[in-house]
């Protein structure tokens, strides 16, 4: 135990030295979010359980390096939000600022109950919707920003996006190192404008930084 101890505060450490900006209130409410997690996940299936000794470089610092990437936003929005990253993670990071508002997606039941169990916790202005992303994009307000994390291959990413997006949004989506065969996928269907990073914790990641999306018209 004193070994795990150890091995949590050290990641925890490694993680947020990372970035200079982040408030002692922001490291003690997402503090609170990882001991949610690690109590749910004795009995939800939230997260990889090979992950958790790392959890605060694999999942919340992974999460918070898309605030670099995010122009000035209003409104921003998760698809498939699962334990809550990046989306919950972020929104969290920006609980200072009371104009900004996050909208998750998460048709898992357990996995949206997490995330108002977590945002109750925290204070984090965040709107949780139980439903397909399908379902929710046909009523669903444009977002400045949208977002996802090992939601989907690019392709699928991008169908499902295009419908919460409006003309100047950017799309925000964490990768790994398939990230070009996946870019050539996509460019069969789709004309877009992208920037690709690497992330800042996965030496074989890539952030996407996606703008103007255009559905290609079908050969005649």
């Amino acid at each position: 135990m004193l070994h795990d101890a150890v091995s949590h505060d050290a990641d925890h450490e490694a993680a947020l030295d990372r970035f200079g900006d982040v408030t002692p209130e922001t490291k003690e409410a997402l503090t609170r979010f990882v001991a949610l997690l690690r109590k749910w996940q004795s009995t939800h299936n939230l997260v990889a359980r090979s992950t958790l000794d790392h959890v605060w470089t694999r999942h919340v610092a992974d999460s918070l390096q898309l605030l670099n990437y995010a122009p000035d936003f209003r409104h921003w929005i998760d698809l498939g939000a699962g334990a809550g990253f990046p989306g919950l993670v972020v929104a969290i990071a920006c609980r200072a600022d009371s104009d900004r508002r996050f909208t998750l997606v998460e048709a898992n039941g357990k996995k949206a109950a997490f995330l108002r169990a977590v945002a109750r916790e925290t204070g984090a202005q965040v709107s949780v919707v139980a439903e397909r992303i399908e379902e929710h994009a046909s009523v669903a307000e444009p977002g400045d920003v949208v977002s996802a994390r090992a939601l989907a291959p690019l392709p699928e990413l991008l169908r499902l996006s295009a419908p919460y997006l409006k003309s100047d949004s950017v799309m925000l989506f964490l990768k790994g190192q398939d990230f070009v065969q996946e870019l050539g996928e996509a460019s069969k269907s789709w004309d877009f404008d992208v920037l690709d990073s690497a992330s800042v914790t996965d030496p074989g990641g890539r952030v996407l930084t996606i703008r103007n999306l255009r559905a290609k018209r079908p050969q005649q």
